[in-house]
């Protein structure tokens, strides 16, 4: 079964423990998505969300970063590039893909690539993300590699940050990818030798 990437939170699937009638409910901004329902081309866009500076000096003190671009409004005034505090690019980073992530329970998170802060983002800006997806290949007999894109948008759609996800995907149906998984495994083993 393909499941279109604009149905978000309407796949039900059941957790341990919950009483048969809760599990039924689907869960919000979660999927059942396996590699055969992505679909390169597929997008989503997220809601926006305002950083208020509440929240921007919370994740400053949370991962250590002090830097006066970031937590000190006089320097950043006076002597800074952008005469006035940034948010921090790994703020920004996780928010974006966090706007636009769903809790896919059959997919795991491989790494990013291309990963560039275009504009920055300040204090009171209001950000939102577009997702895509890029493409997909086999990876193994369990599971394909799927590559999405994250671009991260301010105000009226200015590109401020962009990446790609790497993720592997279960197959419903590993059947189909059986031979192309078992030749790929072949050429790594050939290479490794």
């Amino acid at each position: 079964m393909r499941y279109d990437m604009a149905e978000i939170g309407v796949h039900a699937r059941g957790l341990p423990g919950l009483p048969e009638d809760h599990a039924e409910i689907p869960v919000w901004n979660a999927e059942n998505w396996f590699y055969e329902d992505f679909t390169p081309g597929d997008k989503i866009r997220s809601i926006r969300r305002t950083i208020s500076e509440g929240e921007s000096m919370l994740f400053n003190s949370l991962v250590m970063d002090h830097h006066p671009y970031v937590s000190d409004q006089e320097f950043a005034a006076q002597e800074g590039v952008f005469g006035k505090r940034l948010v921090a690019g790994a703020m920004v980073f996780s928010y974006g893909l966090g706007l636009a992530a769903t809790n896919c329970l059959n997919s795991f998170s491989y790494g990013y690539d291309r990963l560039r802060f275009i504009k920055p983002v300040f204090i009171g800006d209001t950000i939102y993300t577009i997702r895509e997806n890029l493409s997909k290949v086999v990876h193994s007999d369990e599971m394909g590699k799927v590559r999405v894109s994250y671009s991260v948008y301010k105000g009226e759609g200015e590109l401020v940050l962009y990446c790609e996800h790497l993720m592997t995907a279960l197959y419903s149906d590993p059947e189909p990818f059986a031979e192309e998984a078992q030749a790929i495994a072949l050429a790594k083993a050939k290479k490794s030798a």
